[in-house]
């Protein structure tokens, strides 16, 4: 494993466990309204993980865990991402890069770690930066 790819695995887990603790807080709000379990298991997780790392890419290109281990998302040019980017990226990886890593993992070790699967098809790519 490269040295972005070993700081990317990081940098999931910070940006995962802060998500984790502001799902359980929604929750506590939302179990009094909304009683599907389904909707506490699959959306709430999901929906609080995407605009967490929405809001912090679109602000400024770093989630928590990226500015800790010192990377940035960017776009191919080398300008900020698109908000439309954030969204296909988000999406591609929680859907479809799942079945892709599955079907071709050496894609996923391509350019260092740099460019994923989901940031290839955002046009987006991982850097090594200096925190914002």
């Amino acid at each position: 494993m490269t040295t972005i790819s070993k700081k990317r695995t990081a940098a999931i887990f910070i940006d995962f466990a802060i998500s984790t603790a502001v799902t359980v807080s929604v929750e506590k709000l939302l179990r009094k309204k909304i009683k599907n379990e389904a909707v506490h298991a699959l959306v709430t997780p999901t929906l609080v993980m995407w605009v967490l790392e929405y809001g912090q890419l679109k602000r400024c290109g770093q989630t928590a865990g990226y500015k800790m281990m010192g990377l940035a998302l960017e776009n191919e040019d080398g300008g900020e991402p698109t908000s439309n980017q954030l969204l296909k990226r988000l999406a591609y990886r929680d859907t479809v890069s799942s079945f892709r890593y599955l079907k071709d993992r050496k894609g996923f070790t391509e350019e260092d770690g740099a460019l994923l699967p989901h940031d290839r098809y955002a046009g987006t790519i991982v850097k090594e930066v200096e925190s914002c």
